[in-house]
């Protein structure tokens, strides 16, 4: 009797202890996550790792793409150092490897040699991919993202573009956007610690 009583006892722990989980607020990543996860139209790029690449790089891992360029001042060596830091946190949290494309968003100055040189810095888990505007900007747009073309003529210019950063599934199609934060006099960069932290609740 006294065992069935201690049985009866631990069940009840069991299923009490479910229910308070159950209904204990979720943790909800703070990235916009796209449900269901969205398809990359066609495109072809040239990678520093892989020569020509298309949709078909991106799939079997998981992909942070950001747009930037090897000229840039501040937010492109801050991303490219921030994630560097915060890969191996990344990678173990996914049970596919974490690759790290840096788009680059000025294909006058950024050809493959100077790309490969720049993005071979920061590690083997880092690929730089280009092309011209005519493949690169589709490509961009569909990513949700955007950049400026400098004038014809210009040497010595700036490259607008946005600080966000993609997050590509296994299959290859969009899954989050991380968008970077824009503090007075801060260079607008994006959290990666809340970066880690939703990627972990999205790789679960």
């Amino acid at each position: 009797m006294s065992r069935f009583i201690t049985v009866s006892v631990a069940v009840i722990a069991l299923i009490a202890g479910w229910l308070v989980y159950s209904n204990l607020p979720q943790a909800k990543p703070e990235a916009l996550i796209y449900e269901p996860p969205r398809a990359l139209k066609p495109f072809t790029l040239t990678s520093t790792n892989d020569g020509e690449v298309s949709n078909n790089a991106l799939k079997g891992q998981w992909t942070l793409l950001f747009t930037g360029y090897t000229f840039c001042p501040d937010i492109c060596p801050t991303t490219m150092s921030d994630l560097k830091q915060a890969l191996p946190e990344l990678q173990n949290s996914a049970d596919a490897p974490v690759k790290v494309w840096m788009i680059s968003v000025d294909p006058k100055r950024d050809n493959i040699e100077r790309l490969q040189e720049y993005v071979g810095y920061f590690g083997d888990n880092f690929v730089g991919v280009r092309a011209e505007h005519k493949s690169l900007f589709p490509f961009v747009r569909d990513l949700g993202l955007m950049y400026s073309i400098p004038e014809e003529g210009e040497e010595n210019y700036l490259v607008n573009h946005r600080a966000a950063i993609i997050l590509v599934n296994p299959n290859g199609h969009r899954k989050a956007i991380f968008n970077a934060d824009h503090k007075r006099g801060e260079i607008p960069v994006v959290d990666m610690e809340q970066l880690k932290r939703d990627f972990a609740i999205i790789t679960d």
